[in-house]
């Protein structure tokens, strides 16, 4: 049985994830925002989502406008100012 915090509405979080073709981090980010604040700390679970949306926007922004891996986004995006305690991605998958 899947935990209650993964079912939003009349649909599973991950069906909702495979029916729209996300990729691993859109998909995370979705997870992650759905289940804020049913498991665990909702804080931490909206930095989690962020954390994968700023990857795939450093990705995406590498694919579409050919910027070399050493540009980054800037952490500081719409006046938003983001701190994580780490970048061990193990963290993110809990």
């Amino acid at each position: 049985m899947e935990p209650a915090y993964y079912k939003r509405g009349s649909i599973q979080v991950w069906d909702f994830i495979r029916d729209q073709g996300l990729n691993f981090h859109l998909g995370n980010a979705i997870k992650y925002i759905c289940r804020a604040g049913y498991k665990d700390s909702k804080v931490e679970d909206l930095k989690k989502a962020i954390h994968y949306l700023e990857n795939e926007l450093q990705y995406t922004l590498r694919e579409s406008e050919s910027i070399g891996p050493s540009n980054r986004v800037p952490a500081r995006i719409s006046g938003l100012e983001l701190s994580f305690e780490s970048t061990d991605s193990e963290m993110f998958d809990r």
